[in-house]
């Protein structure tokens, strides 16, 4: 589970950087929010969620790297920013 903690949320730069840092895993990885869940391997999936800061979102990835993965959307996370 991660809160969003950019005062803009979700929007176009880190939404980009959060699904390129998976697009190349081979685990089916979700990003859920308000009981929708859209693939987080998809910008435009991201982008429909409207994810504003304060939003609890849980990651889900499901294949043989899921570790990876959640490796990957930490560092991601920290990085730019978006939240713990």
């Amino acid at each position: 589970m991660y809160i969003f903690t950019s005062h803009s949320g979700i929007h176009a730069r880190p939404g980009t950087v959060l699904v390129g840092a998976v697009k190349a895993v081979t685990s089916e990885v979700f990003i859920e929010y308000k009981d929708k869940q859209v693939n987080l391997k998809s910008i435009m999936g991201v982008m429909s969620l409207g994810i504003p800061e304060g939003a609890q979102v849980k990651v889900i990835a499901k294949g043989d790297d899921e570790e990876e993965v959640l490796k990957c959307v930490n560092q991601v996370m920290q990085t730019e920013g978006l939240g713990e």
